[in-house]
C-alpha cells in the first residue's frame, strides 16, 4: 500500500498539488488506521493529510477516483463480465474457478505465471504484474488519445500477450483429450476464450485510464490559461477562487525579485588590494583570499491598493495578490484607499484570506463607496505614513488613476519616489485609455520607475518577469 500511496502522491504533484514527503508519511500512518475496507474513511484520511488548500480539492477527488478505482476496478469489472457471459451466480462461478484450479494443477504445468493468475482470477497478483509491465513500457509518458494504440501494444509486449495466447491455445487443445464431459468442455472452452479477450480489454482500459490522468492536468491547465487571459473585471467568484493558487506562486516569485540578491557572491566582491596585502608574507601568491564586506539590507514593500467601485473585481484579485505577498514576507505594509486611505496590514496578517478580503472591502476600514480621489489619498498617505518609506522600500500602487477631476496632487507621488527605492504602478485599465477623461495616469507615471497595464493574470506574470530581468 505504501508503494501505491507514493505513486498517488507523485500523481498529485504532477497535477499541480503540492504534497511534501512529510505529508506522504502522514498519509501512511493515517491509512494504516483507517484501512482500505471503508473507502470513505480512507479517502478522508488521504484528503486530510495530503491537501492543504480548498482549490486543490477538485483535483484530489478526481484523481482519487481515477487511481483508487482504477486498475483494480478494471480487473474486477472484466472478471464480472466473464461471469455474466457464462450466466453463473457468485457461488457457481467460485465452484467453476475451483475446477479450473484443479485442471491447471494437472495440465497447466507449463503455463506462465500471468496465464495462471488470469485463469484463476487472481486479481491482486494480476494488478501487480500489470503495474510492473506498465513501468517497463513507460506508460506514464502517454499524453494524447492518438498514442493509446502504441502504448497498448507496448504494454502487451511487456506482459508477453503473444505467449499467453499460445499457452491458452495449447490448453484448449488439451481440453479435447480430457475426460470432462461435453458440457464442461464447452464451458471451459468459452471461459478460456473470454478470459483472453478480457485481458486484451484490461490492457486497453488501463492505457486509457493512464491517459485520462494526464487529461485531468491538461484540462486544469487549459482552464487556468483561459482564466489567465480573462480581464479581472469579468472574473466570477469561482474563477477568483481558482486563481488563488496561481496568485500565491506569483507572490512568491515577486518576493524573490524584491529581495536582495546575494547568492552570486555571498561574501561580497573580491578585494584584490586586501588580498595582496594579506599575502605579502607568501611572496604575493594569493593563498588567503579577501572579500569586500557586503552589507545585508532588509528590503521592504509598501502596497497601496485602490478598492473603488470602478475596479472592485480587479481589487479583489489584487488584494489576493497583496495578501499572498504579505503572508510570504514579513516586512510588507498594505494600504487600501478610495478617497480616504487606511492600513490593513494587521488584518491581513491575522485573518484567513476570505475574512481579510471581507474586512478590506466591506467598509470598516475606509468608506469604500466614496468617489475616487487619488490625490486626496496620496496626500493623506504622505501626511500620515511617509515614515514607512525609506531607500529599501519598493512601493507598489494598484489602481486605475481615475481621479474624478479632483486635484491629482502628483507632488505626493514625487515625494514618495524621492524616498523609496522604486515605485511600481499596475493599472487594470487598457493603456489606450490612460490620460483621457478623469484619468491622471499621464501625470502619475512621470514619478514611477515602472508603469504597466495589468488587466489579467498573464499580464501580471509578464510584469514580474520584467522585474526578474532588471
Amino acid at each position: 500500500m505504501q508503494e501505491k500511496l507514493v505513486e498517488f502522491a507523485k500523481l498529485l504533484r504532477d497535477n499541480g498539488v503540492r504534497v511534501s514527503l512529510a505529508e506522504t508519511l502522514d498519509a501512511f500512518s493515517a491509512s494504516e488506521l483507517t484501512g482500505l475496507a471503508e473507502r470513505d474513511a480512507f479517502r478522508a484520511a488521504l484528503r486530510s493529510t495530503m491537501i492543504k488548500r480548498s482549490t486543490e480539492l477538485p483535483v484530489f477527488e478526481e484523481l482519487f477516483d481515477v487511481y483508487f478505482s482504477g486498475l483494480g476496478e478494471i480487473i474486477k469489472q472484466a472478471s464480472k463480465a466473464v461471469q455474466d457471459a457464462l450466466s453463473m451466480s457468485d457461488q457457481e462461478f467460485q465452484k467453476f474457478l475451483d475446477e479450473i484450479e484443479k485442471m491447471l494443477k494437472k495440465e497447466g504445468k507449463n503455463l506462465s505465471e500471468l496465464a495462471k493468475q488470469l485463469l484463476q482470477n487472481n486479481s491482486g497478483a494480476m494488478e501487480k504484474k500489470l503495474r510492473e509491465a506498465a513501468r517497463a513500457a513507460r506508460l506514464k509518458g502517454i499524453e494524447r488519445t492518438i498514442e493509446e494504440n502504441y502504448f497498448a501494444r507496448a504494454l502487451a509486449r511487456e506482459l508477453g500477450l503473444d505467449k499467453i495466447e499460445a499457452e491458452i491455445k495449447e490448453l484448449r487443445e488439451q481440453l479435447e483429450k480430457m475426460d470432462l464431459g461435453a458440457a464442461m468442455k464447452a464451458r471451459m472452452e468459452e471461459y478460456l476464450e473470454r478470459r483472453l479477450k478480457a485481458l486484451e480489454d484490461i490492457i486497453r482500459r488501463y492505457v486509457r485510464m493512464e491517459r485520462e490522468k494526464r487529461d485531468i492536468r491538461q484540462r486544469e491547465e487549459q482552464r487556468m490559461n483561459q482564466i489567465a487571459e480573462k480581464s479581472f473585471y469579468y472574473l466570477s467568484e469561482d474563477e477568483l477562487k481558482k486563481m488563488q493558487e496561481a496568485v500565491q506562486k506569483l507572490a512568491m516569485r515577486l518576493k524573490n525579485v524584491i529581495s536582495v540578491r546575494r547568492k552570486h557572491a555571498k561574501k561580497g566582491r573580491f578585494d584584490i588590494k586586501k588580498t595582496l596585502r594579506k599575502n605579502m608574507d607568501c611572496g604575493g601568491v594569493p593563498f588567503k583570499l579577501r572579500f569586500e564586506e557586503r552589507k545585508k539590507e532588509k528590503p521592504q514593500v509598501v502596497i497601496l491598493c485602490d478598492v473603488s467601485d470602478s475596479v472592485r473585481n480587479a481589487s479583489r484579485f489584487m488584494l489576493q495578490f497583496v495578501y499572498s505577498l504579505q503572508d510570504l514576507y514579513s516586512r510588507v505594509r498594505s494600504f487600501i484607499f478610495v478617497s480616504d486611505i487606511g492600513e490593513v496590514t494587521e488584518q491581513f496578517r491575522t485573518n484567513d484570506i476570505k475574512d481579510a478580503l471581507d474586512v478590506a472591502l466591506k467598509g470598516d476600514i475606509i468608506n469604500v463607496y466614496a468617489h475616487s480621489n487619488f490625490g486626496y489619498a496620496f496626500r493623506s498617505f504622505v501626511s500620515d505614513h511617509i515614515g514607512a518609506i525609506n531607500k529599501r522600500t519598493t512601493v507598489i500602487v494598484l489602481g486605475d488613476a481615475r481621479n474624478n477631476y479632483n486635484l491629482p496632487h502628483d507632488w505626493c507621488l514625487r515625494e514618495i519616489r524621492g524616498r523609496a527605492k522604486r515605485v511600481i504602478w499596475l493599472n487594470p485599465e487598457s493603456r489606450n485609455t490612460w490620460g483621457f477623461g478623469d484619468s491622471e495616469m499621464d501625470r502619475y507615471q512621470l514619478h514611477c520607475d515602472m508603469v504597466e497595464e495589468c488587466r489579467n493574470l498573464n499580464q501580471l506574470y509578464r510584469v514580474v518577469d520584467r522585474l526578474v530581468v532588471r
